[in-house]
């Protein structure tokens, strides 16, 4: 018989501020990916699809500190950077936009934009070590 583990109140209040993270943060990335072409639609222009990953970015920022305990201080220094790497590259890529030059560009600049954004993976990972649900 399996048993879940069980998790401290602290872990699962930080769980559930990690998902109001997520809330933002995850609705952002996808309209980042709208810009990508399928057969039936053309993609959504990239200056817009930036203009709503930043502003998820900057409200999953603000939510934040509320995820912040001991047990997932590693994971959330890696994701408050992450944010602030991505922030970054999406600044950079408004302000001094790179030739993309067709669908492989698209792509490259899909992952280059939320490669930073990883370790929120790895911090839903370790809540789920530590019993969080």
């Amino acid at each position: 018989m399996l048993r879940r583990r069980r998790t401290t109140p602290e872990v699962q209040a930080a769980f559930e501020a990690f998902r109001d993270v997520l809330v933002h943060l995850e609705p952002a990335k996808a309209a980042l990916t709208d810009v990508m072409p399928t057969t039936r639609m053309p993609g959504r222009p990239l200056p817009d699809a930036l203009a709503e990953f930043e502003d998820g970015l900057a409200r999953s920022r603000e939510r934040m500190p509320a995820w912040r305990t001991p047990e997932m201080e590693p994971q959330w220094t890696a994701c408050e950077q992450g944010l602030v790497d991505a922030m970054s590259r999406t600044g950079r890529f408004r302000e001094d936009a790179p030739e993309l030059g067709g669908f492989e560009g698209l792509i490259w600049a899909v992952e280059e934009l939320m490669a930073p954004l990883d370790p929120f993976a790895t911090a839903a990972e370790r809540f789920r070590e530590l019993g969080a649900r």
